[in-house]
């Protein structure tokens, strides 16, 4: 299967990817789309949820930026 997915990539003209990195693209995009870590963990089949959340919890900063900004916001400010 790997061998036939570099083939594939190769003949693509597509920048080198591993088939196993496609699984770190999708438990990504899942995160990022609002999946829990439940839900990622079931669909990479993952038998605990702290191996997901331990590889996927920090790969997104965008994913950070509301709870900075909300923690930000609680800091009184003079108004300019």
């Amino acid at each position: 299967m790997s061998d036939r997915f570099d083939h594939l990539v190769t003949r693509g003209g597509l920048p080198p990817v591993c088939l196993h990195d496609l699984r770190h693209c999708a438990a990504t995009y899942l995160r990022h789309g609002g999946a829990d870590m439940k839900e990622i963990q079931e669909v990479l089949g993952h038998s605990t949820i702290g191996l997901t959340s331990d590889t996927y919890t920090s790969v997104i900063l965008e994913l950070r930026r509301p709870n900075a900004d909300a923690a930000a916001n609680l800091i009184p400010r003079e108004a300019a």
